[in-house]
C-alpha cells in the first residue's frame, strides 16, 4: 500500500504576518516611554524602592530578548532613555539582579470568548554543563544539570496561560493541578490535552474538578481502574474506546493531535536560548516568565493562519 502524500499548507494571512515579524524587532514594542518607571511609595519603613516593577521587568525583558549580560543591558537601557530625552535613572545591574530574585512577572494574555481549551507539555532547559555536540562527542559531565519547564497553552490564541518551573526531578503529573489553578476562576475550561504520563487519578480528579473533559491516551500497559469516582469512570470511557476504535483512531476522533502546537511553542522558547543565564532558582524561574511573557506578546502581534491544500 502507498504511502499517503504529506499535507500541504499555506498562510492565509502572510501580508500582516510578515509586517509583525518586523515589528517584533522594533524597541518601540518593548520600551514604551509612557510607563510608570519610579516606584511609588509603599508607607512602610525603611529605603523605599527606586524602580518599579514595570521598570525592572522591561529592563529584564530587554536583556532576555536580546541575550545581554546585565551590564549590556544597563548600557542599552540608558541609550534608550537619552534617544527618547527623558530623565529617567538608570538601574545598575546590582539592582536588576537583586530585583529579578523577588520582581513578581506579570504575563500578558487575551482572554477568549470562548470556553477554554488547554495544550499541557512539558521541555527541558540546561542551565549548566556541556552544550550538544560535546556531550555526544565526549559523553556528558557529572555537572550538566537542567530544570523543567510545565506549560499550558489555549488553543484559540495561542497564548501561554499557565507556567511552572519544577527541578529535573519533579515528575510531570503532580504538576497539572497546580497549572490549572492558575486559570481564574470565571473561566470556563472546556477540554485539557496531555500526554499518557498524565494518565493518573490525581490529574483527571483535578480535570474534571474544573468541570473540563480530560483529553489523555491511555498508556500502553494501562488497565481499568475500579469505577469508584467519576475521575475512574470518565478514564475507563477513554479505555473502552480506544479499545474499540483502536488508539490511532481515538487521537483523531478526540482532537489528540492538537498537542502539536504547543510543541511549537517549546520550540519558540529554546529560540530565546537553549540554557537559562541564571543560577538561582527565584531567578530562574523569573527568567523563564519574562520569556513566556515575550511569546505572549509576539503572539499578540500577529499570528500566521495556516490552512490545508486541497
Amino acid at each position: 500500500m502507498p504511502k499517503p502524500a504529506n499535507t500541504r499548507y499555506r498562510t492565509t494571512n502572510w501580508s500582516d504576518y510578515n509586517a509583525s515579524l518586523k515589528r517584533r524587532g522594533s524597541l518601540s514594542i518593548w520600551f514604551d516611554p509612557e510607563m510608570l518607571w519610579q516606584a511609588e511609595q509603599s508607607g512602610k519603613r525603611g529605603h523605599p524602592e527606586t524602580f518599579s516593577d514595570s521598570a525592572i521587568q522591561t529592563c529584564l525583558t530587554l536583556k532576555v530578548l536580546f541575550g545581554l549580560p546585565l551590564r549590556q543591558t544597563v548600557g542599552l537601557v540608558a541609550s534608550l532613555i537619552e534617544m527618547a530625552g527623558l530623565d529617567w535613572p538608570v538601574p545598575d545591574y546590582s539592582t536588576l539582579c537583586r530585583r529579578q530574585a523577588r520582581i513578581q512577572v506579570q504575563i500578558p494574555y487575551r482572554r477568549s470568548s470562548q470556553p477554554l481549551n488547554l495544550l499541557i507539555a512539558i521541555t527541558g532547559i540546561r542551565f549548566r554543563g556541556d552544550g550538544e555536540w560535546l556531550s555526544r562527542k565526549h559523553g556528558a559531565t557529572r555537572r550538566r544539570e537542567w530544570r523543567k519547564v510545565h506549560l499550558a497553552m489555549d488553543t484559540a490564541t495561542g497564548d501561554i496561560r499557565a507556567v511552572e518551573f519544577t527541578s529535573s526531578r519533579q515528575g510531570d503529573s503532580p504538576i497539572l493541578p497546580e497549572l490549572l489553578s492558575q486559570i481564574p476562576s470565571d473561566e470556563e475550561i472546556e477540554t485539557v490535552t496531555a500526554d499518557g504520563a498524565y494518565d493518573t487519578r490525581r490529574c483527571h480528579a483535578a480535570i474534571l474538578a474544573h468541570g473540563a473533559q480530560p483529553i489523555i491516551p491511555i498508556r500502553r500497559n494501562g488497565r481499568a481502574w475500579k469505577p469508584d469516582s467519576p475521575a475512574a469512570i470518565s478514564r475507563n470511557e477513554i479505555l473502552r474506546t480506544t479499545r474499540c476504535l483502536s488508539r490511532s483512531i481515538w487521537k483523531k476522533w478526540a482532537g489528540y493531535h492538537a498537542r502539536s502546537r504547543i510543541e511549537a511553542q517549546m520550540s519558540r522558547l529554546k529560540l530565546l536560548g537553549d540554557r537559562i543565564m541564571s543560577r538561582d532558582p527565584d531567578r530562574q524561574t523569573a527568567e523563564i516568565q519574562i520569556r513566556i511573557a515575550i511569546m505572549n506578546r509576539c503572539s499578540a502581534l500577529e499570528r500566521a493562519e495556516i490552512e490545508p491544500v486541497a
